[in-house]
C-alpha cells in the first residue's frame, strides 16, 4: 500500500497562534489540497495525524471538528483527491497520553489500522513535533517550509536536521509530492529497465 501521513494546521490549512476553531477558520494553504490530489490519484493513500488539544482545552466542540475535516474533505474532492482518514489526539499536555506528537502514538495508530509497517512510511509536517513522532516511530520525516517553518532561517533548519536524522526538507507540499512522484517513475523505470535485461 501506498501510504502518507500528513500533518493538519500549517501543512494543509493555514495555522494560528489562537488554534483552529471553526470551518470558517480553517483555510487551505494555496497548492496544498491540489498536491493531495495528485498523490490520490497516483494511487497513494493520504491521512491526516493532528493533534487537537482545542477540543481537550474546550475551544471547540467534537461536532466543530467534524466540520472542519468535512470542509477539508469537500476541498480536496473539489481539488480532484481525498484524505482517507484523520487520526487526531484530543488532549492536552498534562495529560500525559502517548498519542500526542512528538510522541509516536498517532503515527502507529495508522500503521496498525491499515496494517503496515510505520518503517519508511513517509510523514509531513511544518514543526519539529510532527518530525520527532515520525522518527519515534520509524517513519520517514519530511519538513515543508509553511505553518511554523515558514520563517526558518538556515540555523533553524540546521538545528532540525540534527533533532531529526534522515530529514528531507521541501518548499511546500507540492515540492514533497514532486518528490515522491518522481521516486515513484524512477524506480518504475529500473523494474521495466531490468525486465527487459532478463529478456
Amino acid at each position: 500500500m501506498k501510504l502518507v501521513i500528513l500533518d493538519r494546521d500549517g501543512t494543509l490549512n493555514e495555522d494560528r497562534d489562537d488554534y483552529v476553531k471553526s470551518p470558517d477558520e480553517w483555510q487551505p494553504i494555496p497548492g496544498a489540497l491540489e498536491a493531495v490530489a495528485r498523490l490520490t490519484q497516483a494511487g497513494w493513500h493520504a491521512v491526516v495525524a493532528t493533534n487537537q488539544s482545542g477540543l481537550g482545552r474546550g475551544l471547540f466542540d467534537m461536532a466543530t471538528l467534524n466540520a472542519m475535516h468535512q470542509k477539508l474533505a469537500q476541498c480536496l474532492a473539489e481539488a480532484g483527491g481525498r484524505i482517507d482518514a484523520v487520526f487526531f489526539c484530543p488532549h492536552v499536555p498534562a495529560d500525559e497520553c502517548d498519542c500526542r506528537k512528538p510522541l509516536p502514538g498517532l503515527m502507529l495508530q495508522v500503521a496498525e489500522r491499515y496494517g503496515v509497517d510505520p518503517r519508511g512510511i513517509p510523514v509531513v509536517g511544518d514543526a519539529l513535533r510532527d518530525l520527532q513522532a515520525a522518527h519515534a516511530a520509524g517513519c520517514e520525516p519530511h519538513l515543508v517550509r509553511s505553518g511554523k517553518s515558514a520563517g526558518l532561517d538556515e540555523e533553524g533548519l540546521a538545528r532540525m536536521h540534527a533533532a531529526v536524522p534522515g530529514l528531507t526538507v521541501h518548499a511546500d507540499l507540492g515540492a514533497f509530492a514532486d518528490l515522491l512522484l518522481r521516486r515513484e517513475r524512477q524506480a518504475r523505470g529500473l523494474a521495466e529497465d531490468r525486465g527487459g535485461e532478463r529478456a
